[in-house]
Formats: structure tokens, sequence, C-alpha cells
């Protein structure tokens, strides 16, 4: 029902954004589904309930001091109540399912009709998502729908006071848009980065990447293999790239523990590969449906020893998909690994976005052709020493070379050597590819005035809340701005001490309880933060979340 709603106000004209709250129960527990409409661009959930479609009591117990001036739709011949309110209105969602359309499984497109019959809209929108959904299941199904839909859209038109509630207007037509989930975004930016092989363990709550690039495996010629566990995945990964396929792995955080040895054979092969990981809180199993950015510091800490990586984090589904082919075209020039970093609250929300331009997206692969090896004469070297640390990458079989690697320290050629003066000698190497990749990482964005007071500061999928707040604190008078880093490690010291050279109070705001960003920002660019607005209890933030935080510790 969230989604056919979602995509019936999408298609009137409003910018939407949905996201979900549910247990990672089997069977069981309090769900929910949060749909947000404007005029006017969206990139997070409010707090207030206009409309509640309760289809059970706990709904009713835990959200409706949520409302004040909304309406609960509830049918009380299923839901029985022992207390009334003046937003209760009662809709036999049931009898209208099994008496218009023969069966109950038509209850949530009743409750459909009545929640746009309250928005005092058309059916029309309505009526094309669902013929649009049921066209595979024949038209009979289409038609019932269609038709429990109208009898619970009449059914407040006819026993609502004036007919219907809110009376929203059509946005005004303007160009077509998407409804679409970081997960979606990334998958298909994945897609368009030429994505060849993705292995993984299913693992909420990345495995929407890899279901929807394995959906479109066969249209664009990529292997996706669900991997017996993690520890395999990584590696199957790595085999793949090494002999010059495009690769990458989708995780969250007990999975991505399980895959650390591998990253450290990343490391000292200089194998490039791509680790899309999206957070969930933990320890261990944690709250597997749920959200937090609990992960950074140990992405960039994780495996023995040191080597270099890099770590991204979008924040919409836009940044999603720019920056998976990022991603891959980092890790194939400095033959690292990439973190592509994301989190439930990102992977799962829906979305109001532009088509994506795939014509922006480049595909780098920074490898030696057969024509330029000719010119080596068989004196290839893999681990090459060069001024910038980045070896020429050839691939195994290609003619007159032999390419050798060895988890073992090893010389340019591939060959173990443990030799004190080729372990440092190739330790500079691996590491100097950080001083080159730090110059090119971008800026963190600002949002707002860049002579604010009071800078918010953020990472990843934060980015639409603490806008958002942006927004309310400079309509309340105050002179706030939002730095917000997608391009996280490594940190590009200069820019970063740019943007926030004007402000007089920094606050980092996470979701998580150490304050990962702000510590990263004190030991990489010597930045320390006013004060942090930490959250940690599996929730997103909000924007009045935030402002209220910000009332709280006395900032504003």
């Amino acid at each position: 029902m969230g989604s056919v709603l979602s995509k019936s106000l999408l298609n009137s004209g409003f910018y939407v954004f949905s996201t979900q709250y549910y247990l990672s129960r089997i069977r069981g527990g309090h769900n929910t589904f949060q749909i947000r409409i404007s005029d006017s661009e969206l990139a997070a959930m409010g707090e207030d309930v206009d409309i509640l479609i309760a289809l059970d009591r706990a709904s009713i117990d835990r959200h409706l001091g949520e409302m004040s001036d909304g309406v609960v739709i509830v049918d009380r011949d299923v839901v029985e109540l022992d207390k009334e309110h003046d937003s209760i209105f009662h809709v036999p969602l049931l009898k209208i399912a099994k008496d218009v359309g023969g069966n109950k499984i038509y209850t949530n497109t009743v409750a459909a009709g009545a929640a746009i019959g309250l928005l005092c809209l058309s059916l029309d929108s309505l009526n094309g998502v669902l013929t649009s959904i049921f066209k595979k299941k024949g038209q009979e199904i289409i038609d019932n729908n269609l038709k429990v839909a109208k009898a619970g859209y009449d059914y407040v038109r006819e026993n609502y006071p004036h007919g219907c509630k809110f009376n929203v207007s059509l946005p005004e037509a303007q160009e077509k848009r998407m409804l679409i989930a970081g997960n979606e975004a990334a998958g298909l930016g994945a897609l368009a980065a030429g994505v060849q092989f993705l292995s993984a363990y299913p693992m909420t709550p990345s495995t929407g990447v890899l279901n929807y690039v394995a959906s479109h495996a066969g249209e664009f010629g990529v292997v996706v293999e669900q991997a017996e566990d993690e520890i395999a995945a990584l590696n199957m990964a790595l085999g793949a790239s090494f002999t010059g396929a495009r690769s990458m792995v989708t995780t969250a955080g007990g999975g991505f523990c399980l895959m650390v040895e591998a990253l450290g054979l990343a490391g000292i092969t200089e194998t490039p590969v791509v680790i899309f990981l999206a957070q969930r809180p933990g320890p261990a199993t944690g709250l597997p449906t749920m959200t937090e950015q609990g992960d950074l510091l140990f992405a960039l800490h994780a495996a023995q020893g040191e080597f270099p990586r890099c770590i991204l984090a979008p924040g919409t589904p836009d940044e999603c998909f720019y920056m998976m082919a990022e991603a891959f075209n980092i890790a194939e020039k400095y033959q690292i690994p990439v973190f592509v970093m994301s989190d439930q609250y990102l992977a799962d929300s829906l979305f109001t976005c532009k088509r994506f331009d795939a014509s922006k997206i480049t595909v780098e692969r920074h490898l030696l052709s057969d024509q330029e090896l000719r010119t080596k004469h068989g004196d290839y070297r893999r681990y090459k020493f060069t001024p910038g640390g980045i070896s020429p990458r050839a691939l195994p079989g290609q003619e007159g070379i032999l390419v050798c690697a060895d988890s073992d320290e090893h010389d340019e050629f591939g060959h173990i050597d443990e030799s004190q003066e080729n372990r440092i000698r190739m330790m500079d190497k691996r590491m100097k590819k950080l001083e080159l990749l730090a110059t090119e990482m971008k800026p963190p964005k600002i949002y707002g005035s860049h002579d604010a007071k009071l800078t918010l500061i953020g990472w990843g999928s934060t980015y639409g809340p603490l806008a958002e707040t942006v927004d309310i604190l400079t309509k309340e008078g105050h002179s706030a701005n939002l730095v917000h880093f997608n391009y996280i490690y490594p940190m590009p010291a200069e820019s970063i001490h740019k943007a926030l050279a004007k402000s007089k109070k920094k606050i980092c705001v996470e979701n998580n309880y150490t304050g990962q960003l702000a510590r990263l920002l004190r030991t990489e660019a010597g930045i320390e933060m006013s004060d942090k607005i930490l959250r940690y209890d599996g929730l997103p933030f909000t924007p009045a979340s935030i402002v209220e935080a910000l009332r709280e510790k006395g900032v504003i």
C-alpha cells in the first residue's frame, strides 16, 4: 500500500519521500511505512502525521500522539478500540474488500482509495498505478483493484464531514521524475559504471544492490555470484579483478567483518575492488533492519597492517548513482579497495529524483594494452616503483609478460622479498598513493551561506535532514549552513579548512555513539568540533529532532 500510494502521489506531480520502519522478525512486531509529500524537493521525513492508516491497535496506540489535526483511518469492525478520539474515522475496509472485490486481499487497496479521498485528489493517478502494477495478473485483478479503490474513495467522500479533509492542490506540471531508493540507484550506478563481476552473501540492508544488479545481469553481461559466505565473496571478487573484471561486493557490517582478511589481500596485492558497505546498528546482529553510521572507522582501519584505501559516502540516490562510477575508476587507477558507505536509511528510503544522466559517467580502466607491453620486451614489473606509487597494471595472459602476485611482501616483479630495504620501499610505494588521491578528493559540499556562524557538519545519508534543518534555522533568523562530506578518506585537509574557516560554531551530527567523523576530522585535519549531536537508537535524524537537540544544547 505504501509503495502504491507513493507512486500515485509522484505521478500526481508531488515530490515524495517515503521511508520504512520494520522489524527483523519473520512474523509479528510493529511496522510502518511513512510518506511525505510536497510541491518542492524533499529528502527527509517529518515527525507530524496527517493521515494514519491503522491496520492494528498498536498503530493507534503508538502514533495517535503524533497527530494534531489529522485523520486516523481504521476499520473498527476489525480493530477493537477502548477509547474514542476526534481523529478516528471508521472505514469498513474489510467489508468493502469482500463485498466489492470478492476477497479480503483487497483491503489495502480500499485503504489507499480512502487516503486519496481524504486528500481531495482524483483517483486517476492511483488507477494508473494499480493498472500498471497488476498488469501481469490479468484484467480481472486490475478491475477488482480499481473497483475497491473507488469504493474506499467514495466511502470517504460520502461519509467524512464536507467530503474530504485536506484541500490539497496539485502542483504545476513538471518534468517527469523517478521514485527510487538508494540501493536501486547504487545498483544502477554499478551497471552504468561497467561492473562485470559481483559476488555477495545477502545481508540487510545491502541486498537490494545485489538483487538489482542480478535482475539486470543478463542485459549488461554481469556475472553475479551468491557466495557461500562473505569470506568467499570478497576473495571471489579479488580473483575476478586480478584477471581484469570490474569487480565489487555488497555487504553490511557483520558481513564485512568476515571479509577483513581478504581486504588485506587486496591491500598487499594492489588489487582493485569496490566494497558497497550498507551500515546497520551493531555489534553482532544488532538491529539488522534499522539504521546507523557506526562503521566508518571500522572501514578505515579494518585488516592487518597498513595500506591505502578510499572511502566514499553518498547522501542521496543521485550521489549513489554517480559515485559508484567514481568508486570503480578510483579503485582501478590506484589499485586499491574503495568503500562506498551507505546505510539502511539511504538504502531503503524512496526519493524523488530527476532521471540520471549516464552520459556523465566515464569508465577508466588504467590497464596496459598489448601494444604498450610489447615495448617493454618482457621486462614487466607488476609492482614497479614509481614516483606516485602506482605501478603499471597488466593482466595475466597478456602476450610476452608474466604477472606475478604474492600476499607475502614482494619485490617489483611480485616475488617474495623479506629484506628490510625492500619492505620500506614497497610500503612507501603503496602509501604514496594516498598523497595523490587526497588531491583528487572533492571538498565537502556547503549548503547555505558560506559566511554562516553556525555550521552543521555531517556525512553520507544525513544530508537531507541536515539541509532541511539549515532551511528551518535560516527562516528563524539564525546564521547557519551545512558542510557535508561525501568524500571521506583520504581527507583533503586544505579544502576542509577552507570550508570551515568562517564558522564560529561547528556541530557534528552523526548517527553513531562516538562521533566518528568528528574524530576523523580531529586526527586527519586537526579540526575540533564545538559540540556533537549523536543519535544511535536505530532511527534516522529528522530536521525537527536536530533543531530540538540544538535548542537543548543551547546552540540556538
